[in-house]
């Protein structure tokens, strides 16, 4: 706490200092200001230079610039961007503000002025291009226009198609994005700056990005080497969703569609409203977007579970059971964003800016199990509506206290909640996922068995005995002896508890000062103060004592008593995989009936007794986390091509974490459990230097070079500080979690260069390396407590990891052939990375160290798009690639029994018509090849999971009413 209290002593006197010298320097200057736009649509990134004085600047995202003068009298104006022609102003300087208000730029030539004006595409490009170029940090951009252009309805899917993204996909659709394959949490997800509250159902600090429409964005800014004034968590880079702000003039727009999803053989539809508009003398500004996506969805799931608990390298190999689960249910998405903001004058604004996001996922599951170590059939059944909420608002000011100097503010308090409440037939503390498990024995067993009696695959077997992964056969001995709903008997109800909750409130300041016309010096203090608390997969269980032996138990409750429907069959049950499945094809239970399942009456009467585990205490946490962060920087014009960025981040991190310690041992022979409370706190000091340099090499070409030091703090479910002690088990076992973890530290190293075609386009490439420390992994290791040899499994820190590798990409406009074919164009960008960390793992008493790649990374990324545009006609066919990852490290068995996520590589493709001015149909498709997610483990012909999702897609109108 005293370490806190300085930091805060310090930050506060250079605070009071800097503001003694604003007050002191408020002498007057003369300022050019105004706002460039084209037709309505605003321009950040533009050019502007005062020729007399050679000085310049650049608008900003709102399209507008403010540029200082130092003399008064004739004055020459220059504006250019891309694609547009210059605009030249002459004016005469007066003392004070000098407002050119709204300038309108001219797009060049016929040809480019048909694509800009009457297209749907090059205007975002020239927008995005724009601000890259022009940025200090090194960035991606694209614009709300482009991310309209393809079928991408959430913010994960709007940045999947940026260079060096990749993104997780969780039933077909994207949900998570990461920057350059670093693991999901390691990259910054902001909205307006500020990092986003996290509550996915994991715990971990991975933005859940599905929650968001991605109607609601207008700038997405990817910085893969960011700047002190950034959040300085962020060893992957960082994402920033910019929403959408208040335009210059009145605007109303809609979309409406309709769609189709190949699997579910339902109907979606999707509908957005946008509305803008200025008041009071363009004083106040108001803009109001709201969007809503529903569809109704189906997934077929093939998923296998290996004896990794046996003796034998090859008898790990063998299959314990294979599961057929169709998922078949709808979702939902609404957003809504409401900003207003406030000009007094020239110099000084004030904003507001609320949201409102529901993602509603209504899963219902069915799924047929064979298990073949126990010579049974398993079904299962669960209905749940998983929920997702991110709201928030926040206020801020900005404000030119001077020619030099310039404030801002701002105030933000952001809630994110995953959570689900069913069934509700429960009290409020005992809801989650609701699942119902029926088994029936098979009792003539199996045929094609390996020699050892155990089922494999082909080329695990033993002996050659085994199937093909693609075409699973059962091969029952009695072919009779299929899944029956008369035998399948209830043994076992679960409520799986997931819920997570987490809330920032957060205030910022930031301080500009521009000391001369080359040298622009930059601080600011941020505070975070975050709530947290959740309950990581807690299990509530109920098991009929018939199914525990108990002497006069009620009779175990067969399925075909129970209220049924009929199975969703759709189009087929999967039909992708060899054979035919339809044995497993179950008739399910009802919702209501599921429900019904844990209604006390029904439990008491079928004699079901509550055995939920002791160690369900452990799970649940609550906690606070305050962090204190404040930077210095300067940007130094070291000649008119070199630009030199640097500066210092200091961020200072409090924890307090609560949960409950769980103890098992013997007493007298029966296995008794005690809990506790248990407090964590943790508090350090993270000092990250920062090194940017900007080479304008020619008007067209840039070459920046960056050093950067970042880091990312420990899950929460890493830190919580219970363990679970068992003394029943040989060996002894502790499981627990590490409040002491250490953040993970990133020394980043970044060469780009970038090249911008005088037609909108661009190509570019780099290197990039980061050299890392006290990465987070869970260990397991054998230690003396008491005499005793305990098995220790918790998180823990590795000393020493690097990443590294390559990107290159390019957008190029065909317009040098001729006619029809000069609207064509391709877009083509590949990432490489290699990444490498030694994973110690125990091999009886000794310790080896396996070399693994990170969590989540693939080696290979690229995205492919061809397009055409021209003549109001705009067609694109993109392809997304992501490698291979590791998801799950084996720290026992090490790497022939990790689990892997596969190639994957989808293809989409959307086209707008623009009917006239005002009016445009588009049509989008998703998934046209029907590439299924699959997972696998060692080998990559070891399935672990396989998805299959089928196409599905929408067409509608976007209607500009007022434009």
């Amino acid at each position: 706490m005293k370490q806190q209290k300085l930091t805060i002593c310090v930050f506060a006197q250079i605070l009071i200092a800097l503001l003694g010298i604003v007050y002191s320097n408020l002498a007057s200057a003369q300022q050019i200001l105004g706002l460039v736009n084209v037709d309505g649509n605003l321009l950040p990134g533009a050019s502007v230079r005062l020729m007399n004085q050679n000085l310049s600047t650049f608008t900003d995202l709102t399209g507008s610039f403010r540029l200082q003068n130092r003399q008064l009298g004739k004055q020459r104006i220059v504006i250019s961007y891309v694609g547009f022609n210059d605009k030249v102003i002459d004016l005469d300087i007066q003392s004070g503000d000098n407002n050119l208000g709204v300038i309108a730029l001219i797009p060049k030539g016929n040809e480019l002025n048909n694509v800009i004006v009457k297209g749907t595409l090059a205007l975002s490009q020239i927008k995005a291009y724009s601000i890259k170029k022009n940025s200090l940090a090194i960035m991606e951009v694209i614009s709300a226009d482009a991310i309209g252009k393809l079928p991408d309805r959430n913010a994960a899917e709007a940045v999947q198609r940026v260079q060096g993204i990749a993104v997780a996909r969780y039933h077909g659709e994207a949900d998570q994005a990461t920057v350059r394959g670093t693991p999901f949490s390691w990259t910054s997800t902001l909205f307006n700056g500020s990092r986003l509250p996290s509550a996915g159902a994991y715990g971990t600090r991975a933005s859940v990005l599905d929650v968001v429409p991605s109607e609601l964005i207008q700038f997405v800014q990817v910085a893969k080497a960011i700047t002190p004034d950034m959040e300085g968590d962020a060893i992957g880079g960082s994402i920033n969703f910019i929403t959408r702000t208040s335009p210059i003039k009145r605007q109303l727009n809609v979309s409406l569609a309709g769609g189709y999803n190949n699997f579910s053989k339902d109907g979606t539809y999707n509908a957005s409203l946008v509305y803008g508009d200025r008041f009071f003398n363009n004083k106040f500004g108001v803009i109001v977007a709201a969007a809503i996506w529903q569809r109704q969805w189906g997934t077929d799931s093939y998923d296998v579970v290996y004896n990794t608990g046996l003796a034998t390298d090859v008898q790990r190999k063998s299959i314990t059971s294979v599961q057929f689960k169709r998922y078949m249910g709808k979702r939902e998405t609404i957003g809504t964003n409401v900003g207003l903001d406030y000009k007094f004058n020239n110099g000084n604004k004030i904003y507001f800016r609320g949201m409102l996001n529901k993602f509603n996922d209504v899963r219902p599951v069915y799924e047929s199990i064979v298990d073949f170590a126990n010579s049974r059939y398993q079904y299962n059944y669960r209905f749940s509506e998983y929920q997702t909420t991110l709201n928030g608002l926040e206020i801020g000011g900005e404000h030119q206290l001077s020619s030099q100097w310039k404030l801002n503010w701002a105030a933000s308090n952001y809630e994110s909640r995953f959570f689900i409440e069913t069934p509700n037939t429960t009290p409020g503390n005992q809801r989650g996922l609701p699942i119902s498990t029926f088994r029936q024995r098979i009792t003539g067993g199996f045929n094609g068995l390996s020699s050892d009696g155990r089922k494999y695959w082909n080329f695990d077997s033993p002996d050659g005995v085994g199937d093909d992964p693609m075409n699973i056969k059962v091969n029952l001995k009695n072919p009779a002896e299929t899944m029956d709903p008369t035998k399948l008997t209830l043994q076992q109800l679960v409520i799986a508890q997931l819920d997570n909750k987490e809330k920032d409130r957060v205030a910022n300041l930031d301080l500009k000062y521009s000391v001369n016309l080359k040298l622009n010096l930059k601080f600011g203090v941020k505070y975070r103060n975050k709530d947290k608390e959740g309950i990581n997969f807690a299990s509530l269980v109920w098991v009929p004592n018939a199914a525990l032996g108990v002497p006069n138990a009620p009779a175990l409750v067969p399925l075909s008593q129970l209220n049924r429907t009929s199975f969703p069959v759709r189009g087929g049950f999967f039909k992708e995989l060899g054979g035919n499945q339809d044995m497993f094809m179950i008739d399910p239970i009802t919702k209501e009936q599921l429900f019904q399942l844990y209604d006390t009456g029904f439990q008491r009467i079928n004699g079901l007794r509550n055995v939920s585990p002791a160690g369900n205490a452990t799970t649940m946490y609550d906690g606070k986390e305050e962090v204190l962060s404040g930077y210095a920087m300067g940007e130094y014009d070291l000649s008119d091509k070199l630009k030199l960025v640097g500066g210092f981040r200091l961020e200072n991190t409090t924890m307090v974490l609560n949960s409950m310690e769980l103890l098992t041992s013997l007493v007298n022979g029966v296995a008794a459990t005690t809990k506790k409370p248990v407090t964590a706190r943790n508090q350090y000091n993270t000092f990250l230097p920062m090194l940017h340099l900007k080479y304008k090499i020619t008007e067209k070409m840039n070459l920046r070079a960056a050093y950067t030091k970042t880091f990312v703090r420990p899950d929460f479910t890493a830190l919580i500080p219970s363990s679970t002690t068992n003394l029943t088990t040989t060996p002894n076992s502790i499981t627990k979690g590490n409040p002491n973890l250490k953040p993970t530290y990133s020394q980043n190293f970044d060469l780009m260069g970038e090249y911008y075609f005088q037609n909108i386009g661009l190509i570019s490439g780099g290197l990039f390396y980061k050299k890392l420390k006290d990465v987070i992994f869970t260990d397991r290791y054998f230690a003396n407590i008491n005499g005793t040899n305990t098995l220790i499994s918790e998180p823990r820190n590795i000393d020493n990891a690097f990443l590294y590798g390559f990107e290159a990409g390019i957008n190029k406009r065909l317009d040098f052939l001729k006619g029809f074919w000069s609207g064509f164009g391709v877009e083509f960008n590949y990432t490489y990375i290699k990444s490498e960390a030694n994973v110690p793992r125990l091999v009886g008493t000794a310790t080896v160290y396996d070399k693994v790649s990170l969590p989540n990374q693939s080696k290979s990324l690229y995205n492919a798009i061809l397009f055409y545009e021209k003549s109001g006609l705009m067609v694109r066919l993109a392809g997304n690639y992501r490698g291979a990852s590791v998801e799950t490290i084996n720290t026992i068995l090490g790497p022939d029994y990790y689990v892997w996520t596969g190639n994957n590589f989808t293809l989409d493709a959307s086209a707008t018509v623009t009917l006239n001015k005002k009016l445009r149909f588009f049509v989008e498709l998703n998934n046209l090849a029907n590439e299924p997610l699959r997972t696998y483990m060692g080998d990559v012909r070891r399935p672990v999971m396989t998805e299959w999702y089928s196409q599905r897609g929408q067409a509608g109108i976007r209607w500009d009413i007022i434009k």
